[in-house]
């Protein structure tokens, strides 16, 4: 054999038993190498650019992937605007006009009422509840079987915890005081208070501010004391209530192509589940250390008063909800079906809760009461 026909056929076989290793050879049921081709995704956001923890967590996944993948998926963010609409990057994804997303599933209730249930439900699970119903009860699974028609799959990739039940112009006493009331409010929770004789009011971040300041609006939710005071609510409204009965632990998606998604080798799959995963305690645990600081600064440097919302408001609130999920399934099989499969969750998790997190926080409920800016009040156990 020549030197030359020698080289080359040590360069073939040594690329051929490289390409076994890797679990890319003839009948191994695996992919090439990704180092054979690079994908360049594109991502786009429900978020204004450099979005706190929101925004900032998309940006977080991107690098996240890219290093974890040696380069092989990188992947472009753009926030609300950029490339896409807010509110059409649902459509943006199913198209496949991009390979991803990032939102809250609920936005997209108009298309898919069932949704609403893989970002929150008013009384429902709690951020603990949801991860444990998304990563151990098969909520992954249901959300790609809903998704399937609009050639999507998803992944939670983010959660702000228990909200704020919202900031009101005038203190509440009884549910009396919520008629006529106009709040903004969407998603279920905006269902349920108008059960309750509020008007619900739909706007976007950008314009609760003015509104609350010019009365166009008496009260409005939004997501927690950290994002609350950088909007500024505390100058147009002096009293914050709590729990967020309407979303006490809601997550948010990470939304693919189905097609692409099924086109990328089996490793660079697991690294976007795994980086997403990353991000998604991460947000969670950004919000948890945040909010401390900044309800303390509400409270103690702008004097707002920081109140339970009274029980017969929330008493009312609970038998309102469950009215209003089973209206919405009396005519849909498929939010029927999610409906189903979530209350079963929660309630196989019911003793357990009562036992371990519940009784905790009522033991720790022995200590000094949360401080309301002269007034003391006691909060209800976090829902669960």
């Amino acid at each position: 054999m020549r030197r030359r026909d020698f080289l080359k056929a040590v360069a073939v076989g040594g690329a051929a038993a490289a390409l076994a290793a890797c679990g890319g050879g003839p009948g191994s049921g695996g992919t090439a190498p990704t180092a054979r081709r690079r994908y360049r995704w594109k991502l786009v956001t429900t978020w204004p650019p450099n979005f706190p923890i929101f925004q900032e967590g998309v940006e977080r996944f991107a690098r996240e992937v890219r290093r974890m993948s040696g380069g092989s998926l990188s992947i472009q963010v753009f926030a609300a605007g950029q490339l896409i609409p807010a509110l059409q990057v649902f459509d943006a994804v199913s198209r496949g006009t991009v390979e991803m997303g990032h939102g809250a599933a609920y936005y997209w209730a108009g298309k898919i009422p069932a949704a609403q249930f893989f970002t929150a439900v008013p009384f429902g699970l709690n951020a603990q509840g949801m991860n444990a119903w998304f990563y151990g009860g098969g909520g992954i699974e249901l959300w790609h079987e809903v998704y399937a028609p609009h050639g999507l799959v998803a992944f939670p990739m983010g959660n702000t915890g228990v909200q704020m039940g919202g900031w009101f112009r005038r203190p509440l006493k009884g549910v009396e005081d919520l008629q006529g009331l106009k709040m903004r409010i969407p998603g279920l929770g905006g269902k349920v208070m108008a059960r309750a004789g509020v008007n619900p009011v739909l706007l976007p971040g950008g314009e609760i501010y003015t509104a609350l300041d010019r009365g166009t609006i008496d009260a409005t939710e939004w997501v927690g004391p950290f994002h609350d005071l950088r909007l500024g609510l505390h100058r147009v409204a002096r009293y914050y209530y709590y729990p967020g009965w309407h979303e006490p632990g809601p997550a948010l998606e990470l939304s693919i192509h189905r097609p692409a998604w099924e086109a990328l080798p089996r490793e660079l799959q697991l690294i976007v589940q795994h980086a997403a995963a990353s991000v998604n305690l991460w947000m969670l645990s950004e919000f948890e250390a945040r909010n401390p600081e900044a309800l303390r600064t509400l409270q103690e440097r702008h004097g707002v008063q920081v109140l339970p919302f009274p029980e017969e408001i929330l008493e009312a609130l609970r038998r309102h909800s469950a009215e209003v999920l089973d209206g919405l399934g009396r005519d849909d099989p498929v939010f029927r079906k999610v409906h189903a499969a979530y209350r079963a969750f929660q309630e196989h998790g019911a003793r357990w809760r009562e036992v371990s997190e519940q009784a905790y926080a009522k033991a720790l409920g022995t200590g000094e009461p949360v401080k309301t800016g002269g007034a003391a009040a006691r909060g209800a156990p976090p829902a669960a």
